[in-house]
């Protein structure tokens, strides 16, 4: 099984240092071999109308998560980008904070590909999956 080649603290920082404006914004909670748990504290520009989370707040978790699972793996590759990512929004989430879980399911030279789920804090049941593959810069 293949190990994470960045720890946490320094898949924050590289995320800090290329996206200075996403500062503060994500929590990278655990990387682990393939995978990446990542937390969102959710404010009110995060909301909708009906006492909900927005969707593209839903998707950029999604994408973000992935992203770092991704970093994680393959080392700091700023310019690797999302290539294709197909989300289902399934349940209304409450204004709570989100959590996604990223996996990694193939990782290869070029491409990375995998899936996410993201759950509002609070509820044992899904509220988004996103499917995903991110383009690696060639070497």
């Amino acid at each position: 099984m293949r190990e994470p080649v960045l720890s946490t603290t320094e898949i924050m920082a590289f995320i800090d240092e290329v996206f200075p404006q996403q500062k503060g914004v994500f929590d990278l909670v655990e990387m682990t071999s393939m995978r990446a748990l990542v937390r969102q504290t959710i404010h009110e520009a995060h909301l909708r109308p009906g006492g909900t989370v927005s969707g593209p707040t839903m998707f950029t978790i999604a994408d973000c998560a992935f992203y770092m699972a991704v970093i994680g793996m393959i080392g700091r590759e700023a310019l690797t980008v999302t290539s294709n990512l197909n989300i289902n929004f399934l349940r209304k989430p409450p204004v709570a904070n989100l959590r996604a879980e990223a996996r990694v399911l193939k990782l290869g030279r070029l491409l990375a590909t995998g899936d996410v789920t993201v759950w509002s804090e609070g509820m044992d049941a899904p509220v988004a999956h996103a499917t995903t593959t991110y383009a690696i810069p060639p070497k």
